[in-house]
């Protein structure tokens, strides 16, 4: 018979008996040499086919305690507590990458065995749950496929992080982040809101993105949306249009995050605003502050733009906000209009006047008269026209939020 690699099972059977046939071989003979060949092409046909699963995690462990005269008892320090101990060694409860990692660590156990993966080794260094707003994230669904409780999330934390994380491929996005609040920020919930955002937009089938579709005639269109009552509603229709994606997602805590501006893996633009400052001039110039961003700077699918945009001139010190800041005002306001009718007279505003003048630009008041508040630092004045808690009611993603609270 001739030696082949071994296609089928008659071809296996084949040379099964033709390797009994060579079994009495003589030492150092033809007959030997051609033993050992044929010997090698049935153990790869049958490492393919025939493959020896892996043992029982649970046996393996129990094994190890025989081994090494660990109790029950012993346990809990690599599963957790006593119920966890009784519950994994009866097969009740599934392990965690926690508890594998310390079974894998510090008792030898082979990663596959308690993975039941051949070839799979542990991840790279486990995520840090505490380090994230884990409870919030939990109570907001970044977790979708989840069903458990928040006790059991916590336990599942480091799979859970991973899958979350998972468009990042462990090579997360620069956070370029302006802030004006002197807080410390968490940067791990930054990074959790942008994953869940990016998480959120997958499905979308949004045409093409054209950088030169961002011109004057689509951001006059944006700007007069401001003047209807449900304005911001008909902004995500309008900028999906243009192959840009939209999106209202609630900030996490010590984020201090208003809007964000990012690309997908496919270098489609993402606007992501959290409304956390529920007022109409507050939207419009955020969304104007990342479509900005959008247009002047963003290229790289590494870099993340996140904005607080409560003006206090902190992030005026940036280059790139100077630029974001001033394509937002004139984009809201045509400076020519600002310089005539406005700049003269920025004591004396009246409501009316706000008024009259956001009519004859076709644009909401509150913008109007958020800019004064700004220019004059009083935010004192006007607080009746800039549209405080009318915003989050136009998004069902607030209702949902509002009703499970």
């Amino acid at each position: 018979m001739q030696p082949k690699v071994i296609q089928n099972q008659a071809e296996y059977e084949a040379a099964l008996a033709h390797l009994e046939s060579l079994m009495d071989a003589a030492p150092g003979s033809q007959q030997e040499r051609e033993l050992e060949l044929f010997a090698l092409l049935v153990e790869t046909f049958e490492k393919e086919h025939f493959p020896i699963p892996l043992p029982d995690p649970i046996a393996a462990i129990t094994f190890r305690m025989q081994q090494q005269g660990l109790t029950r008892k012993d346990m809990r320090r690599y599963l957790g507590s006593q119920s966890k101990v009784s519950e994994v060694l009866s097969g009740k409860r599934p392990l965690s990458l926690a508890m594998v990692r310390k079974l894998h660590n510090e008792l030898g156990i082979p990663a596959e065995v308690l993975l039941q993966e051949s070839g799979r080794s542990l991840p790279g260094a486990a995520c840090r749950w505490q380090d994230f707003p884990f409870q919030e994230m939990f109570h907001q669904g970044y977790f979708p496929a989840f069903r458990g409780s928040l006790a059991q999330a916590k336990e599942q934390a480091e799979e859970l992080l991973g899958g979350l994380l998972a468009p990042f491929a462990g090579q997360p996005p620069q956070l370029l982040y302006c802030k004006h609040a002197d807080q410390p920020i968490n940067a791990s919930a930054l990074l959790a809101w942008q994953a869940r955002v990016l998480a959120l937009v997958e499905g979308e089938q949004l045409p093409a993105f054209e950088r030169q579709s961002l011109d004057d005639d689509l951001l006059e269109k944006l700007v007069h949306l401001s003047y209807y009552d449900s304005g911001p509603q008909l902004v995500r229709e309008h900028l999906n249009k243009k192959g840009i994606h939209f999106i209202i997602h609630p900030h996490l805590p010590r984020t201090y995050l208003d809007g964000a501006a990012f690309l997908t893996r496919s270098s489609r633009p993402v606007i992501g605003l959290t409304l956390r400052h529920d007022r109409l001039d507050h939207f419009w110039f955020t969304l104007m502050h990342e479509l900005a961003h959008v247009y002047l700077h963003l290229r790289d699918t590494q870099i993340a733009f996140f904005d607080e945009t409560i003006h206090n001139g902190a992030a005026e010190q940036d280059q790139r906000e100077r630029e974001a800041n001033t394509f937002a005002r004139n984009a809201l306001v045509p400076p020519v209009y600002w310089q005539t009718h406005c700049q003269p007279n920025l004591d004396t505003f009246s409501k009316a006047q706000i008024v009259y003048h956001a009519g004859q630009l076709e644009i909401s008041p509150a913008i109007l008269a958020g800019r004064l508040r700004w220019e004059t630092r009083n935010y004192s004045k006007y607080g009746e026209l800039v549209g405080h808690h009318q915003v989050r009611e136009q998004f069902s993603e607030y209702q949902v939020k509002r009703d499970q609270s």
